[in-house]
């Protein structure tokens, strides 16, 4: 499964573009984010996804969960998005 890291920083836009392509080749992916601005910057992304992909039939659902990542040596709580077709 592709995992695409989301920050504080990143284009919806271009994530959404990202995460459109990924589901239409393998039907899965997952986006991680870390603090409350990724997480913005993430559903906003599988927002505007949704809206690239319907007119192809295809309706996105979003499975949320926590995980743990490792970042310079420390324990970190991300929270990552499962995204798939109905």
């Amino acid at each position: 499964m592709e995992v695409l890291k989301v920050s504080s920083h990143s284009n919806p836009k271009s994530v959404a573009g990202a995460l459109a392509a990924v589901v239409r080749e393998s039907g899965l992916a997952e986006l991680q984010a870390i603090g409350a601005g990724a997480v913005n910057q993430a559903i906003k992304a599988i927002a505007i996804t949704r809206g690239f992909v319907a007119p192809n039939g295809i309706n996105l659902v979003c499975v949320p969960a926590f995980s743990e990542v490792e970042i310079d040596g420390e324990q970190r709580t991300a929270i990552k998005f499962i995204v798939q077709p109905r």
